[in-house]
């Protein structure tokens, strides 16, 4: 069964200091999708935070969570929701939960 998740962030520092930290998430989620954990992600709008899709096992992705570098600076707040496929796109049937 495919394990999907919203991993969904809020600042909770100015944008100043996101912005100083934003080069060192980019890389963070860069070590994720080459992983093939992450699958789709961006900021919301307005510009409160951002979300992240993606695949696994909830204990690795709390730990990754930890690793992001908006956490050790405590500039966000993560939500880790996990949510069952039934229905997709076509481009994204392999994600579906068919039993």
């Amino acid at each position: 069964m495919a394990h999907l998740f919203v991993l969904d962030l809020t600042y909770t520092a100015d944008l100043a200091e996101i912005d100083a930290l934003m080069a060192a998430h980019r890389d963070f989620l860069a070590v994720h999708y080459a992983s093939g954990v992450f699958l789709a992600s961006g900021r919301k709008e307005p510009r409160t935070g951002g979300v992240i899709l993606a695949q696994g096992e909830r204990t690795a992705l709390e730990d990754i969570v930890a690793q992001d570098p908006f956490t050790a600076a405590g500039a966000v707040a993560y939500t880790v929701t996990e949510f069952i496929p039934t229905t997709t796109a076509p481009e994204l049937a392999h994600l579906a939960v068919t039993a």
